[in-house]
């Protein structure tokens, strides 16, 4: 698990002072950017390798409101990884460790024709980063 943090922005909040709902999906993508370079596989470097990793669904469950000026740490992890695709979980925590939001997204592999590719057979290292990523059961 990796936690990335945001300190809400004034523009990201509505007339009423409360942290607009589209602003949670961009802090999940922020931090999925921030997760991919601390496993050494940024999406610069992904893309160099000719992988491209699509959005093919989003998930977002909001729990608590959140305001301008409070940080909130976003906790990233991998719940499931296959051969051509992936499944990221997001867990939204203000301050106080309260959890104001949950969510997940999942992303394919493709090369740059559009072909599903097995990252574990192309790409053994990078299938091996995510891996070690993965939530471990209790």
């Amino acid at each position: 698990m990796e936690i990335w943090k945001h300190k809400i922005q004034y523009y990201e909040t509505d007339k009423m002072g409360v942290t607009h709902h589209s602003n949670y999906i961009r802090w999940m993508e922020e931090a999925r950017v921030d997760f991919m370079e601390k496993i050494g596989w940024s999406y610069t470097i992904l893309e160099e390798n000719g992988i491209i990793s699509p959005v093919t669904s989003i998930e977002c469950k909001y729990v608590a409101g959140t305001t301008f000026a409070e940080t909130i740490s976003v906790e990233t992890s991998i719940e499931e990884l296959k051969n051509v695709k992936v499944r990221i979980n997001y867990v939204m925590k203000n301050e106080e460790g309260k959890v104001v939001c949950k969510g997940a997204s999942e992303h394919c592999f493709l090369d740059a024709n559009g072909t599903f590719i097995s990252i574990a057979k192309k790409f053994p290292g990078f299938y091996e980063a995510l891996l070690g990523s993965m939530e471990k059961e209790d």
